[in-house]
């Protein structure tokens, strides 16, 4: 599956049992597109074969930590940005995630108007022209 450039297209990674109707939901409304992976395996895949402009993972997908999935991404010629989730999100998780890379955290259960609003502006951020750390 390609995705367009005038749209987002995202990857989810990881078990999001609650918010997985949740973040569906947003995206069907918005037009978006979204690829849903399990576990690294899944994800590599997809980020491998399909054009991912936002990856959106739990910060704790067995075998996979987020700052292992920087290092990953900063490979790539065109990383996605990266969107953490979390429980037990905090200030220091937040901060963490930012210093090394990633563009912000969610927390959850997640707010409808709160994943728009950071999925969209990671996709604004995403390109040559973002900002990226080595972590």
């Amino acid at each position: 599956m390609n995705c367009h450039d005038e749209s987002v297209c995202a990857l989810l990674v990881g078990d999001f049992h609650e918010s997985r109707s949740l973040i569906r939901e947003v995206f069907r409304e918005a037009g978006w597109r979204l690829i849903e992976a399990r576990d690294r395996k899944g994800a590599k895949e997809h980020l491998q074969r399909d054009s991912v402009q936002v990856l959106i993972m739990n910060s704790e997908v067995p075998g996979w930590p987020w700052k292992t999935v920087l290092k990953n991404l900063a490979r790539m010629n065109q990383p996605p940005q990266l969107i953490v989730t979390s429980r037990t999100a905090d200030d220091h998780l937040w901060s963490e995630v930012l210093n090394c890379g990633g563009y912000d955290v969610l927390p959850e259960p997640f707010r409808r108007d709160e994943v728009e609003r950071v999925v969209a502006s990671a996709r604004r951020h995403f390109g040559p022209q973002a900002v990226r750390f080595a972590g």
